[in-house]
């Protein structure tokens, strides 16, 4: 199964993530999606499954959950958008982590793109596509692309849509 991953939006999709996402099965947002038309945008093009961010409106929070626990392949994913990071997770994160036991923990909201396994819980692969969209203090606009095979992830590419407007 191919997955294409995308966070932080903020209401604007750049058209190539329909290029680079053309191969895969789902599509999964760590929210910040901004506007209900990324995800109508996104819908329409393949199965989407994401969570809601702290940017999102109400509008959004009725189709996405904080939480998004999905099997996939074998592979237990875990995916919310605040987290935190290995080994600092917020609060929230922290306790979840231990009572879910993820294969992969997902979030956005940092704008920091980073995979990384948790260095306390060896098991837990933690991935933060990084931001998608145009607003933020990121330099580089970020999505991923993986395989789900046998119970691992494979084949994990980091794809560069460009640097995000000064402004």
């Amino acid at each position: 199964m191919k997955i294409g991953l995308i966070s932080d939006t903020h209401s604007y999709l750049d058209p190539k993530v329909f290029d680079y996402f053309k191969e895969v099965d789902e599509i999964w947002h760590a929210g910040d999606v901004g506007s209900f038309d990324v995800i109508e945008q996104l819908e329409s093009f393949k199965p989407l499954y994401g969570v809601y961010g702290n940017i999102d409106s109400h509008q959004v929070r009725t189709v996405f959950p904080e939480d998004q626990k999905l099997l996939r392949e074998g592979v237990k994913v875990w995916m919310t958008h605040i987290g935190g990071k290995p080994p600092s997770y917020n609060t929230r994160t922290r306790p979840l982590i231990e009572s879910l036991q993820p294969d992969v923990f997902i979030c956005g909201h940092s704008h920091i793109c980073a995979v990384m396994h948790d260095p306390k819980r060896k098991n837990v692969l933690y991935i933060n596509p990084g931001a998608a969209g145009i607003h933020g203090f990121h330099r580089m606009r970020t999505v991923m692309r993986f395989d789900l095979e046998n119970g691992k992830i494979k084949n994990l590419q980091v794809i560069e849509l460009g640097l995000r407007a000064k402004g």
